[in-house]
């Protein structure tokens, strides 16, 4: 393993060359061919149908496991949509880019569980954490956040619904980076974010499967006052978004349930993969 925080920056060279690879595919909108091409493979999980690099030196989805001191309905803290959704996202990163992911011995998608204080940490380019208004971080968790977001590392947050799990959350973050000195904003619809490779003409709300059942097909899990999705973030003093919120959606259950339900898939799942991927190639490229 390399040495941790050896350079200010985590991505290595290998990783920049062979995420801008995935930049040989034609932009597409989201509407077109994303939901075509799952549709040929949907419920597949036997192994990397894709571009897959064994070596370890590919794409992993790292996911933060954090303490957990309060609960939101439908959600599961850090285990929220885990592991079919870092599984997934993973798969279909390498079937519908030309990005190798890494992969285990049985040539299946291997993704990686972190936390805060382990040396793996940095080694993640890309770091995942759900239901975020449940959590708390303590001093030395936050510094390491903070660092490992200032030397490059970025983050996304997903999964969590309504004013005071964002407050709840603001609080947290606010720990490792400071508003005063590092405020949130909404990110603007031209951003690359929203056409790095399929063009995602807004943040799409996507329910947890549970509560898009039980509520005869609902989108907002906290009525009125989670009905507008908002994908928000934090950028560093260069300009390059560091945290990423996407707040009243649930994308990664567009991941997790892909091959639970038809209709739940074909409503929401090719907007989930467009959105998704648009991310990681915004994050490991940048």
């Amino acid at each position: 393993m390399s040495e941790v925080g050896r350079r200010g920056w985590i991505r290595g060279a290998v990783m920049a060359g062979l995420m801008a690879l995935a930049f040989g595919v034609p932009r597409v909108s989201a509407a077109q061919g994303i939901d075509q091409r799952l549709r040929a493979s949907r419920g597949y999980y036997g192994g990397t149908e894709g571009f897959a690099d064994p070596s370890g030196r590919a794409f992993t989805f790292c996911r933060v496991e954090y303490r957990q001191v309060r609960r939101e309905a439908y959600g599961r803290g850090w285990r929220t949509d885990y592991p079919d959704a870092d599984r997934n996202l993973m798969l279909r990163l390498s079937q519908l880019t030309k990005t190798p992911i890494r992969t285990n011995s049985r040539g299946r998608p291997e993704h990686l569980v972190v936390h805060f204080t382990d040396d793996e940490l940095f080694q993640c380019p890309f770091i995942f954490m759900s239901d975020v208004g449940t959590m708390a971080l303590n001093s030395e968790e936050a510094e390491r956040l903070r660092k490992y977001l200032l030397r490059g590392g970025f983050l996304w947050v997903d999964d969590f619904w309504g004013e005071f799990a964002w407050d709840k959350w603001v609080d947290e973050i606010s720990k490792a980076l400071p508003r005063g000195e590092y405020p949130i904003e909404d990110v603007p619809s031209g951003h690359m974010i929203f056409n790095a490779l399929y063009n995602v003409y807004e943040v799409p709300q996507i329910p947890s499967i549970q509560y898009w059942r039980r509520s005869g097909g609902g989108t907002s899990e906290r009525g009125f006052e989670s009905a507008v999705p908002h994908l928000r973030s934090i950028r560093d003093l260069n300009g390059r978004i560091i945290v990423l919120m996407s707040h009243n959606t649930d994308i990664a259950d567009g991941w997790e349930r892909e091959g639970e339900e038809e209709a739940f898939f074909f409503r929401f799942s090719p907007k989930a993969y467009a959105l998704g991927i648009n991310i990681v190639l915004y994050a490991l490229t940048h």
